[in-house]
């Protein structure tokens, strides 16, 4: 008891010694941090940097702002984005151009060719300026098993593809061309080091064989691919032409300009031809009015036929037909006459 008490009478000795009255902790009350596997504190350097950031950056970085990104309009002539209008949209800092190398509703193929050759010329300019140079990139997952896709032809610094619309699987690629050394790449995700430390995790194998195999048939058939797919096309086109006459709009029609040789993108004119509500009146024709990502537009019509000039009420009533490699003659008969029979029901004429 002896020694307790003074033990006590120390510690209160020490604390009242304290300079401006705070008490000293003792080292019997002080807790002591071994959790670090589980969460860490901040540092002050990184409090700091935080602090700043909720002061000045306090945008949303998923907004439109003009300065996160510079949309290019298409032209409503051609239904393609023109070179320089793109050249036009650059600015010091713009590092990359990324463009669709097919649209998704219409077809319509974009002149990535002439943008890449626009875009080499202006790099040389810029270099000398000391600004970035622009890299390119395009979407080619529309084309890609319905007409000719060369790297080397486009002339692009990253191209990318998905399996699932060229009978593959549901697993994409990205193409860069000189990987590290004439493109830079850099991963958003870090860990284990596969695919030559650009993305983590184990390799899924079998979806990669599938991807290869797609791609492998591709490459062979291309050509047969694109031919019965653009014959099918021209007739259902036919077809629809012959059965509703100057009531059919081809909205994916522009002189001149190329597009895929499955995709037919129409709209039946009349007041109650909306384009789901004719999908929804058929009982044979599975299809929709537009992009699948984008079907929460729902009844608002498509932003990229009204980009194209598309009035309204036309675009309102699209649908988009994509005929495939095994599609027939016999099964676009079937699909017309299944759209008249849901044209005449909406009306009131059945």
């Amino acid at each position: 008891m002896e020694a307790a008490g003074k033990r006590s009478r120390d510690e209160r000795g020490r604390a009242a010694s304290v300079p401006d009255g705070h008490a000293e902790k003792s080292l019997l009350d002080r807790k002591v941090y071994m959790d670090y596997n589980a969460t860490t504190p901040l540092e002050p350097e990184v409090i700091q940097a935080m602090a700043e950031a909720m002061q000045e950056a306090w945008g949303n970085p998923s907004s439109s702002y003009p300065e996160e990104v510079t949309f290019v309009p298409v032209s409503k002539v051609s239904g393609q984005v023109k070179a320089e209008d793109i050249l036009a949209a650059v600015r010091p800092t713009t590092c990359l151009v990324t463009i669709m190398l097919a649209n998704n509703e219409t077809g319509v193929v974009m002149p990535v060719p002439d943008i890449s050759r626009r875009v080499r010329a202006l790099n040389q300019q810029r270099a000398a300026r000391g600004l970035p140079v622009l890299l390119l990139h395009t979407d080619a997952a529309q084309a890609l098993g319905k007409r000719r896709v060369d790297v080397w032809d486009l002339g692009v610094d990253f191209l990318t593809i998905v399996g699932h619309k060229f009978y593959g699987p549901r697993i994409g690629a990205l193409y860069v061309r000189g990987l590290g050394e004439l493109t830079p790449l850099y991963p958003m995700l870090f860990g284990g080091g596969q695919e030559r430390n650009f993305r983590p995790g184990t390799e899924n194998t079998p979806m990669i064989a599938g991807l290869g195999k797609a791609a492998e048939l591709v490459a062979e058939n291309c050509e047969a691919y694109e031919a019965h797919m653009e014959t099918v096309r021209d007739y259902l086109e036919e077809r629809l032409a012959a059965e509703f006459g100057k009531r059919i709009h081809l909205n994916s029609q522009f002189p001149g300009t190329e597009r895929l040789p499955n995709t037919c993108n129409f709209s039946i004119l009349g007041p109650q031809l909306q384009g789901r509500s004719v999908l929804a009146q058929c009982r044979t024709l599975v299809a929709s009015v537009g992009a699948a990502c984008h079907s929460d537009l729902g009844d608002r019509p498509s932003p990229v036929l009204l980009s194209f000039g598309i009035p309204l009420d036309v675009a309102r009533n699209a649908i988009r037909l994509s005929v495939g490699r095994s599609t027939t003659r016999a099964e676009v008969d079937l699909v017309v006459q299944d759209l008249k029979q849901a044209v005449a029901r909406l009306e009131g004429q059945a």
